[in-house]
């Protein structure tokens, strides 16, 4: 089986004349937390779809787990979905309704799957509760149940944390956590704080096309500058710039110092010792240091 989970190769979905993804190109490694990032009309939730199997490419090749999703039953038991709108149907208790999806999928024991399932979310005792009558959070994990039935080697959850409480979304995401290097996840949200945390790697998607996708590191260039706070203290670049690996300084700021390090042949730790070593030698008091940049202010770079 292929190392990669998902692999999209100028993949492009159009509806009519508009154009919804474009020539999108995007290798996700299977055991990774993935995170896709962007506005509202970037072509998200139609990647998330077509990498489902609920749409179709219009063009370009897709393999999902090693094959092609337009397959009649090439996905079943590899992978769970809980798309962002998931409706449950009225009229179930939740106990019923996630055994007889575990049927549907073929799994061997479907009541200890979807009572396993239900404890995984925190809803064992809804069990008998019916589906109409359960709460938009509780509505929202037991969706997520029927997409971890089974533990499918690949899960796609769609605004997973939207509309719950702290502490359920907490919760959430520690699930996904837990996932992490058993199960590729690959997570579709607005929060990027949440990604942030949550992802090994990400693709940014703006208007259809692919922007950027790395590692997490990669995106937030925590592998490539650091920000020094300086309390008080005279800074000089010039002499930051002949210390091993560092390859840029300036004051981005006031107080606020950007380093720019070579962290393919130095290790970020070694750089910033060595930096901030001298800065305390020079007579400088520093404040705190942080590696890169938030998510969320690179994404707006990017955008």
């Amino acid at each position: 089986m292929s190392e990669l989970a998902i692999e999209l190769h100028q993949v492009t979905k159009r509806f009519g004349p508009k154009v919804a993804v474009n020539a999108v190109t995007l290798s996700i490694p299977q055991g990774q937390v993935y995170g896709l990032i962007g506005p509202n009309g970037a072509g998200k939730t139609t990647s998330f779809s077509m990498m489902c199997g609920y749409l179709y490419p219009s063009e370009g090749s897709l393999k999902v787990m090693g094959v092609e999703p337009t397959a009649p039953g090439a996905l079943k038991g590899k992978l769970g979905a809980l798309p962002q709108d998931a409706i449950l149907p009225p009229g179930w208790e939740v106990g019923a309704l996630l055994t007889y999806w575990a049927r549907l999928s073929a799994l061997p024991e479907p009541e200890r799957e979807a009572r396993e399932a239900l404890e995984k979310v925190g809803l064992a005792e809804a069990w008998a509760t019916q589906t109409q009558a359960l709460s938009h959070g509780m509505a929202k994990r037991t969706a997520m149940a029927q997409a971890l039935m089974g533990q499918p080697p690949l899960v796609l959850l769609d605004e997973p944390t939207a509309g719950l409480d702290p502490r359920i979304a907490s919760q959430v995401r520690q699930i996904i956590r837990d996932m992490r290097g058993k199960q590729t996840v690959v997570v579709s949200s607005h929060n990027l704080q949440e990604l942030e945390e949550l992802c090994d790697g990400a693709a940014i998607l703006d208007r259809g096309s692919l922007a950027k996708a790395g590692t997490m590191s990669e995106l937030t260039g925590q592998s490539a500058e650091f920000r020094v706070q300086i309390a008080r203290g005279d800074i000089i670049p010039p002499e930051l710039t002949q210390l091993a690996g560092v390859t840029a300084a300036k004051m981005e700021a006031p107080g606020v110092l950007l380093v720019r390090f070579d962290g393919q042949a130095h290790k970020p730790e070694e750089v910033i010792s060595r930096t901030v070593g001298h800065l305390l030698q020079t007579g400088v008091l520093i404040l705190g240091v942080s590696r890169g940049q938030k998510l969320e202010e690179r994404v707006l770079q990017i955008l």
